[in-house]
């Protein structure tokens, strides 16, 4: 059931139907509200350093956007880089160093799924889940990190920062609850656009591909993959941040007759110790030069 409204919810902000849209008309003067608090929260607001330079990326509406692969593909072009995000879907509260420079310090149960991501994927990074983004960031900056990138962090407007907003195409272009949008673009905020096919572009191989794959996935808009996909005989959508159980994927296997479950590698980090067949789509991503030297250009600024 849990699911059926998660679907519901992405159909209803991304590929409405005639009885959403009105709907999302109805529930107009509710996102009037909520916008013109947003607005008041973010003119209330002052911006302040934090010591470290802070590089933030984020989309401004709900759901999946392509953050994790933009902020890893820029926080390898640093030595010594952190990442501060909130850790959604996991089973701990505060503070937690998921990782130092060198060492993986907690599991995925503590530090979900995207920060264990970052953890594996980034050898030289330092990461930091945290509610508080302020509290992260000075955690890194104790810990010798020479920048910070802040996954999904427009919104923190009370930290100085560079704002990177990957841009959402979604037909309803309203607020919550009428449309996707949390926050607007808001006029007096410089902030820099990216998208995709300009500011980056991705590519996507199937490690370990079987002939019979099932995919099974808890990501949001999992209707992402579709064209980054290879055949596979049936399609099993998770609420994102889902922690799995070995014993539903083994009922999946059983019942769909799979050689092998795909899976994204965000959903990789938590199943990898089930002693499952697993076949993982690799995503990179490869980021414009110009936007690679306009965040070097901050940040060196930000040194100094």
């Amino acid at each position: 059931m849990k699911r059926f409204w998660v679907q519901w919810g992405e159909r209803y902000f991304y590929h409405p139907s005639l009885i959403q849209k009105i709907l999302s008309y109805l529930l107009l003067p509710l996102s009037w509200l909520y916008c013109f608090i947003a607005y008041v929260r973010y003119r209330r607001s002052r911006p302040k350093a934090m010591g470290i330079p802070v590089v933030s990326v984020g989309n401004l509406t709900v759901g999946g956007s392509g953050k994790t692969p933009v902020v890893s593909e820029l926080a390898k072009q640093y030595e010594k880089p952190a990442i501060v995000l909130r850790g959604y879907g996991r089973k701990s509260r505060g503070m937690v160093v998921v990782k130092d420079k060198s060492t993986i310090l907690c599991d995925v149960i503590k530090s979900g799924d995207e920060a264990m991501l970052y953890a594996k994927n980034l050898p030289n990074a330092t990461v930091i889940v945290s509610e508080i983004r302020e509290r992260g960031i000075a955690e890194a900056k104790a810990m010798g990190c020479e920048v910070v990138f802040l996954d999904d962090g427009y919104g923190k407007h009370s930290i100085e920062k560079l704002d990177l907003v990957i841009d959402v195409v979604t037909p309803n272009r309203f607020c919550l609850p009428s449309g996707a949008y949390r926050e607007r673009l808001w006029g007096d905020k410089c902030v820099v656009m990216l998208y995709e096919g300009k500011s980056f572009t991705r590519s996507v191989s199937v490690t370990h591909p079987t002939d019979k794959m099932v995919l099974v996935t808890a990501i949001a808009r999992p209707e992402r993959l579709d064209n980054y996909l290879p055949e596979v005989s049936e399609k099993i959508y998770f609420e994102d941040h889902h922690m799995f159980t070995q014993g539903e994927l083994e009922a999946i296997i059983e019942r769909t007759g799979a050689t092998s479950l795909l899976v994204t590698q965000k959903d990789f980090v938590k199943m990898s110790s089930f002693n499952l067949a697993l076949s993982c789509l690799e995503l990179s991503i490869e980021l414009d030069e110009t936007l690679i030297n306009t965040v070097k250009e901050y940040t060196d600024a930000k040194k100094d």
